[in-house]
């Protein structure tokens, strides 16, 4: 019935869906194993995309060639823009996503990609000889051959579900947890720990009284993930936002006596940044209320998800507590919320490919390598069906640097310092942000989907066009002068002092109280200029002069950076022969076993000193 596999993708969550498509598209033929096929890329926790340094991943993977970005786009209930009156590299594109088209979008997108096959069963062990993965065995007690197999087994190994004092198998509501992969590696030497997630309450929105809550509509300007055209919904839907107060945080710590956390029943890590609410409630006893965001499933549905209220608590102190919040006196539940407790994987196991050290051709992408949120998941998805493309056709693997994508910031986190909690992606962790911004991913990244056959010819002109135009703005900006008679006026209402000569343009641009709107009004060649041209491409023009010269600092501490990164180190050299290494340093690199003296220096206990007596050793 099977014939052998290139690529086996264990898992159809937003892991496995990215990691079956691009391993197709590349060309494999590509096995898609999934417990259910009717919950493909389901979005098991909020129905959203996106958000602070999350959307900037999206639009990172869509900018190669993922499907992310594009089926966001199609399903989109609202989007936002956050941190838009902050600088450009903290503005992070959301939309709330219709949660059952998502879902159906994503298997439309899979079942019409060339290569992909689909099986519904569950992968209880893989089949290992010597040392080198070569297919997996089924609960049916099928086993189907491949040259390598990516496991995205989500939140199901080895998954409990805890309400209350109750609890029962299972990777998700509704659904059984898997066994068997877990007991096998970690047989075959590979470390394994606990951690823990969890959701909220459903509700029926139509016994909820929105006059007591705050509208909250999307961009009127929307904005989108994808750098394709695709046609985006016409319309926006409302969310809604609103507060606990100390009456709910009361009720609520009735049920602490039998919550899952606080007994100690459930042992691994939750969040530390998607707490839940009796956790923000003991560790933030000081404060009287916490924000509630009230956001609609779908179009077609009246459930609501109740986001900020995530909770293991009995469901019947659960729904007191929510009759406690503005709004909600008369909810009726569809669903309790609950925690759950899974089995992960250390990621400094695995190479910078996401390949394991311990089984050629075995690669580990989602939660199983201890992050949280769709988004950190579809971008590892997406690396680790590219690497296991590459790696099986003998072609080079492709790493992604931090000075070129947060995808790279993302892995080089995890594979090198490893993580405890489940890893959750900020602004903040990425050092070359101001480089990292959603507005140039396409011209970061898309010549290398172009390279790899993920993107055609015409997609990368668009981008090379794009970077020309905005081009052809600088130079105007800077061989144009403008003078006090045309521009004084503007300045004087921005609250900017005027001019007493004519200056080019490109000089008022830098003041921060001036913007290309206010140029626009002075200048009506620059205005005819901007309105032939894309508003992409005039905010990347806009960005590029405004923040022209803390570019080239960046990219001055990038270039000096870069020499770290490109001294490779040969990962079988044994560090235990350089004594003059500090005991620690020799055990955390032969453990880690770094590419480049650029990661080496990034591993926790590595110290400066170390890296000295590296630097000296490899100059030899």
């Amino acid at each position: 019935m099977f014939n052998k596999y290139d690529v086996i993708v264990v898992g159809a969550g937003h892991a496995g869906c990215e990691a079956a498509a691009v391993a197709a598209n590349l060309g494999s033929k590509v096995l898609l194993i999934t417990m259910n096929m009717e919950t493909i890329a389901q979005m098991s926790c909020n129905p959203a995309m996106g958000g602070v340094a999350k959307g900037q991943i999206v639009r990172e993977i869509d900018a190669m060639g993922g499907y992310s970005g594009i089926i966001t786009d199609k399903t989109t209930l609202q989007f936002r823009m956050l941190n838009s009156s902050k600088g450009p590299a903290m503005w992070s594109p959301r939309a709330q996503s219709d949660r059952k088209r998502f879902a159906e979008e994503w298997r439309l997108a899979l079942e019409r990609t060339p290569n992909v096959d689909f099986w519904q069963d569950t992968a209880t062990s893989l089949l290992i000889k010597d040392n080198k993965v070569c297919g997996v065995k089924t609960s049916l007690g099928i086993e189907i051959s491949s040259k390598a197999v990516v496991l995205t087994n989500g939140t199901f190994l080895n998954g409990i579900i805890h309400i209350g004092e109750k609890k029962f198998g299972g990777g998700r509501t509704g659904e059984k947890s898997a066994t068997g992969i877990t007991e096998q590696l970690v047989e075959l030497g590979f470390e394994a720990g606990r951690m823990k997630t969890g959701t909220p309450p459903r509700v029926d929105g139509r016994s909820l009284d929105y006059s007591k809550m705050e509208e909250q509509w999307g961009d009127n300007n929307r904005g989108r993930f994808s750098y394709t055209n695709v046609e985006l919904p016409t319309e926006q839907r409302c969310c809604w936002i609103t507060y606990t107060n100390t009456e709910v945080h009361e009720t609520l710590k009735e049920g602490f006596e039998k919550s899952p956390m606080f007994t100690g029943r459930i042992k691994g890590l939750g969040p530390r940044y998607c707490p839940s609410i009796e956790d923000k409630i003991n560790r933030f006893a000081e404060r009287d209320r916490h924000q509630i965001f009230v956001e609609p499933e779908g179009w077609n549905t009246v459930e609501i998800y109740v986001n900020g209220f995530s909770t293991s608590l009995p469901e019947d102190v659960q729904y007191r507590a929510l009759t406690k919040i503005p709004g909600f006196e008369n909810a009726k539940m569809f669903r309790p919320g609950y925690a759950i407790e899974y089995d992960f994987f250390p990621p400094t196991q695995l190479s910078l490919t996401l390949e394991t050290k311990k089984i050629e051709n075995l690669y580990f992408a989602g939660q199983i390598n201890g992050t949280t949120g769709y988004e950190e998941a579809a971008c590892q998805g997406f690396m680790a069906g590219i690497n296991a493309h590459l790696k099986i056709n003998g072609k080079e693997e492709l790493i992604l640097k931090r000075a070129e994508s947060y995808i790279g910031v993302l892995i080089d986190d995890l594979v090198t310092k490893g993580t405890e909690e489940p890893y959750r992606m900020f602004t903040s962790r990425a050092e070359h942000r101001l480089l990292l911004r959603q507005d140039n991913a396409d011209i970061r990244l898309s010549p290398i989907g172009h390279a790899l056959g993920l993107i055609n010819d015409e997609r990368l002109e668009k981008v090379n066009q794009k970077i020309k135009n905005a081009d052809t703005i600088v130079a105007y900006l800077k061989n144009t002068s403008i003078g006090p008679n045309a521009i004084n006026s503007i300045l004087e209402t921005q609250g900017t002092p005027g001019i007493t000569q004519n200056v080019k343009m490109f000089q008022l641009i830098t003041r921060p109280q001036i913007s290309f709107e206010d140029l626009r009004k002075a200048d009506s060649i620059f205005n005819t200029m901007l309105n032939a041209y894309d508003q992409e491409t005039v905010e990347q023009a806009e960005i590029k002069v405004k923040y022209e010269s803390y570019f080239e600092k960046e990219l001055e501490i990038v270039d000096k950076m870069k020499r770290m990164e490109d001294q490779v180190i040969n990962t079988e050299f044994n560090y235990r022969e350089l004594i003059s290494l500090s005991k620690e340093a020799r055990e955390k690199l032969m453990k880690i076993k770094p590419r480049t003296l650029g990661q080496a220096s990034r591993i926790s206990g590595v110290s400066p000193s170390d890296i000295s007596v590296l630097m000296v050793h490899m100059s030899r």
